[in-house]
């Protein structure tokens, strides 16, 4: 049956705008919860770089519910049974680290949705409700989810044609401090090397009618990479908030450092 829910992250994608995520990395609940109130399109709740579990997840995503964020998760490694379990709590999209292979990516695709257009397993009693639709889970989260696909290696950008054309891909997000080290260039941003090889994502990810993301960690720089095709940006963390509250609030960083 067609899913009368439409994802709004989806919709404002399909429509041409652009969307922000707050990073989520550490276990509490309350910081979720708040920070899905305070105008992001979504929580990318970080699996691979912070001590966040899955109960913990789960916890997030009841406590969001009526909440205007969507929930995404980024999973530690690109294989069916992570993104399983993380569906299974009742995120809308997952965000697979280093999918620098055709193998790789296609295995990310399956991972999202259910036989035949992927390799799910039927177990989401814990997803069906807290999901929109929850007589009607398996077609509208087959319909509904976002694949997003990270391209953070030099072997990522070699294969780029093909991983662009992956269908049930819809993001392919550029991390590019990790794409940076690849590349040798021990995380720098300014390094023509590092351009051409954006470029290249950009191209194919242009041709190939895939959305195009990347961090951005201001305004700034959001509008300088929507000029460039970028529609899909990871904001700072919750902790960067915080530091970015305390600079506000006239505290010198120094004097914040004293405290700890």
């Amino acid at each position: 049956m067609a899913s009368q829910w439409k994802h709004p992250v989806r919709v404002k994608l399909e429509s041409g705008e652009s969307v922000l995520g707050v990073t989520i990395t550490t276990p509490s609940v309350e910081i979720a919860a708040l920070a899905a109130t305070l105008g992001f399109d979504f929580l990318w709740v970080e699996m691979e770089h912070s001590p966040i579990s899955l109960e913990t997840l789960r916890a997030m995503v009841l406590a969001t519910r009526a909440l205007p964020a969507a929930v995404f998760a980024r999973v530690p490694v690109v294989e069916l049974w992570t993104a399983k379990r993380v569906l299974d709590q009742g995120v809308s999209g997952v965000i697979f680290p280093f999918a620098s292979t055709p193998e790789r990516v296609r295995t990310a695709a399956a991972a999202c949705r259910y036989p035949p257009l992927g390799r799910r397993g039927s177990g989401a009693g814990l997803a069906t409700f807290s999901w929109p639709e929850p007589d009607n889970y398996y077609d509208s989260a087959d319909e509904n989810l976002l694949t997003i696909v990270v391209i953070e290696e030099a072997l990522a950008v070699e294969n780029i044609e093909e991983i662009a054309a992956t269908p049930g891909v819809d993001v392919l997000f550029i991390g590019t401090s990790d794409l940076s080290f690849s590349l040798g260039l021990r995380g720098r941003q300014d390094e023509p090397l590092l351009k051409e090889n954006i470029a290249r994502v950009v191209a194919a990810g242009q041709k190939h009618g895939k959305f195009l993301g990347r961090p951005a960690g201001s305004p700034e720089q959001v509008a300088a990479y929507q000029q460039q095709g970028f529609q899909f940006f990871q904001s700072q963390t919750e902790l960067g908030l915080l530091r970015l509250g305390a600079k506000a609030l006239g505290l010198k960083e120094k004097a914040v450092k004293a405290l700890y």
